[in-house]
Order: C-alpha cells, then structure tokens, then sequence
C-alpha cells in the first residue's frame, strides 16, 4: 500500500465533502479522511485558508462544511492531472 501525497490526501477530503453534497459535519470528515486528528486539522485549516472549503452553520446552529467553487475547480484540475499522468505513464 502507497502513502498518500499531500495533493491526494487534500483530493481526498475535497471528494468525500463533494460526495456528501455538501452536507457533512467536521467529524465524519475527520473519520472519511483515515488522518489522525492533528494531520487531519493541518489539511482542514490549509483548505480553508485556501478558499477550497467552507464552515457554514445550518438551520440547527451545526458547524457544515461545504465545497466552494475554487473546491470544484481544483477536483476538475486534479482528474486532468492524474489524467494526464496515466496517459504518458509518468
């Protein structure tokens, strides 16, 4: 089994935020994501600061986070990537 890359891992999270549609808790995100709690809160903290995610409250005052538009564009970026990557066996 390969280790997971700062890229994927950050996919990764991106991924199971879009999957849930954009309507899970930071805590079942944190358990998705297969990271210890403090890898977990670097990644959590970087994507935020990078505008690749978002905390919203919802109707019942719960902490949700969501994709942002930068999020999905970074998912499209990614798949052309690795894409690319497998096209000329890199």
């Amino acid at each position: 089994m390969s280790k997971r890359g700062k890229l994927e891992i950050m996919k990764d999270i991106l991924k199971f935020v879009q999957g849930s549609r954009n309507n899970i808790k930071p805590t079942p995100l944190l358990r998705k994501s297969g990271l210890s709690s403090a890898s977990f809160k670097e990644y959590y903290a970087s994507l935020i600061e990078k505008e690749l995610i978002r905390e919203i409250l919802n109707n019942n005052e719960d902490k949700i986070v969501i994709l942002t538009e930068k999020g999905s564009r970074f998912l499209e970026k990614y798949r052309t990537m690795i894409s690319f990557i497998e096209e000329f066996d890199l």
